[in-house]
């Protein structure tokens, strides 16, 4: 089937589907199969009540579910042409698919597709009563356009099995629907070409295997919305699907890796009042089935084991995709290294679309914005989390508000997204948070090599730290053999450093602005047991003070 253009999405409907049938033929068959594997995979569709069928004609209610309906499928049987209101709701049908805004699919379930175009063989029987009706006319030419249009026929397809074709329909009409979805879901930026390079990974064609892929980044940078829009594109594909969603913080509840299992059981399963008693049952009970399982911010493998186990929990062609920021996990686990996929930060361009949306609520800035808007976006340095949090923060703000906010955010954080990069922080070994606070500081931008010897001067494992800082997403290399990280990583570390004791930089542990510098050496307010001349020209000195590694940043000395 052709897929519904991008331009035709004019409005947001009530209805996914609209169902058209006759009901003595198919109502409790074939109809009543369709609507509930529809309604099963969150496909909101309409089957009248044969109580409204009262009268010749049909209501204004039926009129008005019509025009609220995205998609019509039109069960063509052999009593179909035979209900002058089923006749009428296929004439107001095909109006509504002229306008670009619908798409009708016809279902040729006991009959052919000639027979209902030419109105012939059991059709010709089923019309014979109307022929002398005023109506006649414009229910033949609606006949004969539905006939045209690309449908399905049972009896060509899959010889005729009605499960089979239903699963068929069921998958077609999902894949439209994400499509249109996608098309209206503005906010999405920058995650279309993302997504694809996920679903190519994938490869969800291929049925032979079990395959387990890790989406990896930083804090904030669009893994878990990249998962999900994954997740509604492809879910349609599989026999279960359960997306479990913050699985760091979920797990350290109490019974907290019991509940999620239960989640995902119930998810797959379709049953919320399933009993689950522990990793056996996961895996007696999933590998029947063919499933997409994502697993959102994962940070210990404990949890993979006990929510994906092994391949052989699963049956052949499911999926498992896996969020987070630590890059070893998915190692430890086993995922290999060219299905781990980094998640990259926004583009310039995709950055300014995805902040004038939640900013402003459409693609360019309001006129005498355009300015401010550049310099938040400069500050957001490609970070999804960031761009969203100021934008919705910023929008409706007038002018002077706009520039106070700016100007607060050079000297105060961003407090919700330095909250969510903490995380990877806080989860690291004492003398990892060193080394890490010593690169946000200080050694930002030096050669690896030199930040290595400078650091294993203070007594530090530096390679391995540095190593570990960057599978947690919190450095990265530079091709030039630097060392690097975002922005507001850097922020962050300083943040840790000052929050302590904010007014007291000689209480610092690490300091790096030249006048705080200045002013401590000048008037003696910190004594010094170890002092290690890193650079020969006299540009840095790292400090031993209070037992820890204190380096200065200094300059005109």
């Amino acid at each position: 089937m052709a897929s519904t253009s991008a331009s035709s999405v004019q409005k947001s409907f009530k209805y996914d589907v609209f169902l058209s049938f006759r009901g003595e033929d198919t109502r409790r068959n074939f109809v009543d199969h369709l609507y509930h594997a529809l309604t099963q995979k969150g496909i909101y569709t309409y089957r009248d009540d044969e109580e409204i069928k009262k009268g010749e004609k049909i209501s204004d209610e039926l009129i008005r579910s019509i025009k609220d309906s995205k998609f019509y499928i039109i069960v063509f049987s052999k009593n179909y042409a035979s209900s002058s209101w089923c006749l009428d709701e296929l004439v107001k049908i095909m109006e509504c698919q002229k306008t670009n805004e619908h798409t009708a699919f016809p279902v040729f379930y006991d009959v052919e597709p000639t027979e209902v175009r030419k109105q012939s063989g059991p059709v010709e029987k089923a019309f014979e009563k109307h022929k002398e009706e005023e109506s006649a006319e414009k229910w033949k030419k609606a006949l004969r356009e539905a006939a045209d249009l690309a449908g399905w026929e049972l009896k060509n397809i899959f010889d005729g099995h009605e499960a089979k074709l239903i699963t068929k329909m069921v998958e077609e009409i999902s894949l439209e629907l994400r499509f249109t979805n996608s098309s209206v879901d503005g906010k999405l930026v920058g995650m279309e070409t993302r997504a694809k390079d996920v679903v190519s990974s994938l490869e969800i064609d291929i049925e032979e295997d079990v395959r387990m892929i890790g989406i990896w980044g930083m804090g904030g940078a669009g893994k878990t919305t990249l998962a999900r829009a994954v997740f509604d594109q492809i879910s349609f594909r599989f026999e279960g699907s359960s997306f479990v969603g913050n699985v760091r913080e979920m797990s350290g509840n109490p019974c907290g890796l019991k509940s999620l299992q239960k989640q995902v059981l119930s998810d797959v399963l379709n049953d919320p009042n399933i009993i689950v008693n522990g990793a056996s049952d996961m895996k007696r009970m999933m590998r029947g089935r063919k499933v997409l399982v994502v697993l959102d911010d994962v940070d210990h493998i404990d949890q993979l084991e006990a929510l994906a186990g092994e391949p052989n929990w699963f049956k052949p062609g499911s999926r498992v995709i896996i969020t987070t920021r630590e890059e070893q996990v998915l190692l430890a686990y086993g995922v290999p290294k060219n299905l781990i996929l980094h998640v990259n930060l926004l583009s310039r361009e995709e950055a300014n679309c995805l902040f004038n949306r939640y900013a402003f609520g459409r693609l360019i800035p309001n006129q005498g914005y355009e300015e401010l808007a550049c310099q938040v976006i400069h500050y957001a340095a490609g970070l999804p989390l960031t761009i969203k949090v100021l934008g919705s923060f910023l929008r409706g703000k007038d002018e002077l508000e706009w520039r106070d906010a700016l100007d607060r955010l050079k000297t105060i954080p961003l407090k919700e997204t330095l909250k969510i990069l903490e995380v990877s922080y806080d989860g690291l070994e004492e003398d990892y948070k060193e080394i890490f606070l010593d690169v946000a500081c200080i050694l930002k931008g030096w050669w690896k090599e030199r930040a290595v010897r400078a650091l294993e001067s203070c007594g530090f494992h530096a390679r391995s730290g540095l190593k570990v800082l960057e599978q947690k997403s919190l450095i990265t290399v530079t091709r030039y053999g630097c060392l690097d990280m975002h922005d507001h990583i850097e922020e962050m570390g300083k943040n840790i450093v000052r929050r302590l004791h904010p007014n007291e930089p000689h209480r610092h542990s690490r300091l790096w602005i030249k006048e705080e510098i200045e002013d401590i050496l000048v008037n003696n307010k910190v004594s010094f047991t170890f002092i290690c001349m890193v650079k020969k020209t006299n540009t840095y000195l790292f400090l031993m003070t209070r037992g820890s590694c204190m380096c200065f940043l200094i300059t005109g000395y």
